[in-house]
């Protein structure tokens, strides 16, 4: 990919959502002059590099913390969109599986199954970009289709 691309990626909104969930987790400022490209490397994983994670193991808190700030940054684009507050709620075991459901009012916009979550990541920035996309436009569609159930 090239770095026009990417530019144009990290300019959208939801990678800017993305980044303000990442500095927001540094409260010390330790990564305070990393550039965007850096901050969001540890969700970039190639086929290689998930081979070379074991699953064998119990998930470590910067995985988990990874989980949660992609779909509290997802949660938070819909709620840019729909105008109608979005929460996360995550339930993995020690093993890396469980569930991700994202709420809006009583509606659940969005249900995802994590397996093998020690492997937690996208292969490259564009592929995020349509994986966050999909979701947010599943969930906006089924808030524009039971709008009753999003405001309850």
């Amino acid at each position: 990919m090239d770095t026009v691309t990417e530019d144009m990626l990290l300019k959208t909104e939801f990678f800017q959502e993305m980044l303000k969930q990442l500095r927001a987790l540094d409260t010390y400022g330790t990564q305070e002059k990393r550039s965007p490209l850096e901050l969001l490397a540890p969700f970039l994983l190639s086929p290689e590099r998930k081979k070379e994670i074991a699953i064998i193991a119990n998930l470590d808190e910067k995985t988990l913390s990874r989980i949660r700030t992609y779909y509290n940054a997802l949660s938070a684009s819909i709620e840019k969109e729909s105008q109608l507050m979005a929460v996360p709620l995550i339930n993995l075991s020690h093993e890396g599986f469980g569930r991700v459901l994202i709420l809006v009012g009583k509606l659940v916009v969005v249900d995802k199954t994590l397996r093998d979550a020690h492997r937690f990541g996208f292969k490259s920035l564009e592929k995020m970009s349509t994986e966050s996309e999909k979701l947010v436009k599943q969930a906006l569609t089924l808030i524009q289709n039971y709008p009753e159930v999003a405001k309850l």
